[in-house]
């Protein structure tokens, strides 16, 4: 008589394992997807070898590489290096050495910045949604996934403030509403609400929730305060369920939209969506704010991070007037 044995549950692949460690410690998607390409690229480097077959010096070459044969910049090979940290810490339950000689050092340089002029002469020559996300971006210092990410009761209208939610480093903090937003957002709100009933009425209205708030909340995914301030014109489906969902804009969007505005505005400065914040930071210690404050509005957990714009206060190379001015040419 021919027994049948209960075969062991399979081991999941190694790039599901390292999904699900990263979705288990809410690493963002675009985290896990940049996770997943440095893992991969590093076991092709080797051969296909199994990570779990290599160590410190299989790391150091793959990183050497990086550097010296594709020239990737030092926030690129230290975002493999942490890939591939998380993968043995987290994945493979290993600790690697000492990695600290291909730790590439970032280079300071100075942040481009727009003038008030120049900001203007920008979001004149932007419409719709990219703009208001653009505006936003400028007159409240958000990153812009920290704007696309916003919910609805994210903003307070009675309070002029906006909560940014799990920003970088997952903080959370309070920055200003501008008052030239206010009218513009809530026109802008009434047809994101007339959009979610629609979804509704489909069937497909389920935003996606934060962290285990679908368990706790079973139907706050159809709630009005946790859709999306800026959605998607189009549904896609949920990366595990499968469900269609209305997500929110894609950066790319409104990327494109603040590089054709630049462009139009004839600035020749190497300007993006980042610029905005940049400038928002600028020009408030142009104002005369403190610098803390500075720092708060702008999350950073560092006071010396913040200090990056304060070369705009230090005209002419830290104040020095140039004895090329004091000649009569």
């Amino acid at each position: 008589m021919n027994r049948t044995y209960p075969q062991p549950p399979q081991q999941p692949r190694l790039l599901d394992r390292v999904r699900r460690e990263l979705r288990l410690r809410h690493r963002s998607p675009k985290t896990e997807k940049a996770y997943v390409h440095w893992i991969r690229q590093y076991i092709h480097f080797h051969d296909k070898r199994h990570p779990d077959d290599m160590a410190e010096p299989e790391v150091t070459a793959f990183l050497t590489h990086l550097a010296v044969d594709r020239k990737v910049s030092a926030s690129t090979q230290n975002q493999a290096l942490s890939a591939l940290l998380f993968l043995y810490r987290h994945v493979l339950e290993r600790e690697l050495g000492d990695l600290s000689a291909v730790r590439a050092k970032r280079s300071k340089k100075v942040p481009v910045v727009l003038t008030r002029g120049e900001v203007l002469r920008v979001l004149e020559r932007m419409e719709g949604v990219p703009k208001i996300i653009a505006t936003l971006l400028y007159g409240a210092g958000l990153r812009l996934m920290e704007a696309l990410r916003l919910r609805v009761k994210d903003i307070d209208f009675s309070f002029h403030q906006i909560t940014v939610r799990d920003g970088k480093g997952g903080k959370d903090r309070v920055t200003m509403l501008p008052a030239v937003l206010e009218d513009p957002l809530r026109n802008h709100l009434i047809r994101v609400r007339e959009l979610h009933q629609v979804d509704l009425e489909r069937g497909v209205g389920a935003v996606d929730l934060p962290h285990a708030l679908a368990k706790k909340y079973p139907n706050a995914n159809i709630e009005w305060q946790w859709q999306y301030v800026f959605p998607s014109t189009s549904l896609s489906p949920d990366r595990e369920t499968g469900e269609l969902r209305r997500y929110y804009t894609s950066p790319r969007t409104v990327q494109r939209a603040v590089k054709q505005a630049v462009r139009d505005a004839g600035i020749p400065k190497h300007a993006t969506c980042h610029t905005l914040r940049h400038s928002f930071a600028t020009h408030l210690l142009v104002g005369g704010y403190d610098i803390r404050t500075v720092q708060e509005l702008l999350g950073h957990q560092s006071v010396r991070t913040t200090m990056i714009y304060t070369h705009v206060l230090n005209r002419g190379g830290h104040g020095v007037r140039s004895p090329a001015d004091a000649l009569d040419l």
